[in-house]
C-alpha cells in the first residue's frame, strides 16, 4: 500500500578557495590552514523523504564519476544521519527503532575535484534530516556536527565567502558585496587530498606557519577583480602539479584564453579561473572547450545548505 510522506530538497553549493595557506603538519595530524572559502553556483541536491528505513540514491550529471560515490554506509550523507539520531536522542526511542529516510542526490559537483562535493552533501544531509525528522537543532549544534564530518564541512552549512582557520572547521563569514566570475574545469580523474598533502610534507619539509590570507580578503574588500586575481594563492598547487603536471598546462592554457588569474582548487585536480565579469568568463569557457570536455561557469558567492523545496513523496509499505 502506498502512502504519502513528508519530504524536502536541500541545496548545497561548491566551494573553491581563493586562499589556502598551509602550515607544518600538527602533532594531531592535521596542517594549520589559512584559508579563504567561497561558495559558487554549482549545486547538490538532496532530496530526503519519510521513510520506515534507509535508502541512499544517486544520479548526476554526465561529468560526473557516479563510480566514486558509495552508496552504503561509507557515503557522508549516511554517517551525518547516524550523528543526527545520536544528537537527537533519536537512538534511545522505545522499541529501538530509529527514524528512516528515503535520500537522494542528485549530484553538478564532481566528485573528488577538490571542491568539496562531499562535504556539500554532507552539510545537505544535515539541514535536510534536522527538518524532517523535526529536531529543530541550533546553528551551533549543527556546526558542531559538521566539524566531526569533515573541515569543510561546516562552511558548506555558512556558504557566501568565510575564512577557515584550524585545520578548516573554524569559519568565520566575511562580508563580500563583490560578484565573482569563474570558469571551472574538472578533471575525469581524480586526485587523492592525502597523496597531494603528502607531497606537499615531502616538499617543503620544514613548513612553519600557513601563508596568510591578509591580501586575499583585502581585495575581496575591494570588490575589484583585478585585484583579486592577484592575490590568488594555493599552498598545494605546486605538489599538485608536481603529482598532475597537466595541471600546470591547463592553468596555462585558461589564462591564454582571457582568464585573469587560474589556480588549482584546494588539493585539485580542478582547476579554477578567475574572469573579470559574465562576459569574459562565457567566452574564457568557449575557447578552452575546444580542448576540455567538461568546462562550467559559477558565479559566488552563493548560498550556504539551505530548503529549495518541501512537498509529498509517495512510499510503499
Amino acid at each position: 500500500m502506498a502512502e504519502t510522506a513528508p519530504g524536502l530538497t536541500v541545496r548545497a553549493a561548491a566551494k573553491i578557495n581563493p586562499h589556502l595557506g598551509v602550515g607544518g603538519l600538527r602533532k594531531d595530524g592535521f596542517h594549520a590552514l589559512d584559508t579563504v572559502y567561497q561558495a559558487v553556483s554549482l549545486y547538490d541536491d538532496l532530496t530526503v523523504a519519510a521513510a520506515p528505513g534507509w535508502s541512499l540514491a544517486l544520479t548526476s550529471a554526465p561529468y560526473v564519476d557516479a563510480g566514486a560515490v558509495p552508496l552504503d554506509d561509507r557515503n557522508i550523507v549516511a554517517r551525518a544521519a547516524g550523528l543526527l539520531r545520536e544528537a537527537g536522542g533519536l537512538l534511545r526511542e522505545v522499541g529501538g527503532g530509529t527514524p528512516g529516510a528515503e535520500a537522494h542526490i542528485h549530484k553538478l559537483i564532481p566528485a573528488a575535484g577538490g571542491m568539496a562535493g562531499g562535504s556539500a552533501d554532507a552539510a545537505a544531509a544535515l539541514v535536510a534530516l534536522d527538518r524532517l525528522w523535526g529536531l529543530e537543532l541550533p546553528d551551533d549544534r549543527l556546526l558542531a556536527l559538521a566539524a566531526r564530518l569533515g573541515s569543510d564541512v561546516p562552511f558548506a552549512l555558512v556558504g557566501g565567502t568565510a575564512h577557515g582557520g584550524g585545520h578548516g572547521e573554524v569559519v568565520t563569514p566575511v562580508l563580500d558585496d563583490g560578484s565573482w566570475w569563474w570558469v571551472l574545469v574538472p578533471s575525469p580523474v581524480g586526485l587523492s587530498t592525502p597523496a597531494v598533502y603528502r607531497r606537499f610534507d615531502e616538499l617543503n619539509p620544514s613548513a612553519g606557519a600557513a601563508t596568510s590570507s591578509d591580501a586575499l580578503l583585502a581585495a575581496i574588500e575591494s570588490g575589484e577583480p583585478e585585484l583579486l586575481a592577484d592575490a590568488l594563492h594555493n599552498d598545494l598547487q605546486a605538489a599538485a602539479i608536481d603529482l598532475r603536471p597537466e595541471l600546470g598546462e591547463l592553468i596555462a592554457a585558461g589564462e591564454a584564453a582571457g582568464a585573469l588569474r587560474g589556480l588549482v582548487s584546494g588539493s585539485g585536480p580542478t582547476c579554477v579561473f578567475l574572469c573579470a565579469g559574465a562576459t569574459e568568463a562565457r567566452l574564457a569557457a568557449e575557447a578552452l572547450r575546444a580542448s576540455y570536455d567538461v568546462v562550467l561557469t559559477a558565479h559566488g558567492p552563493v548560498a550556504g545548505a539551505h530548503v529549495i523545496a518541501r512537498h509529498a513523496h509517495e512510499v510503499v509499505q
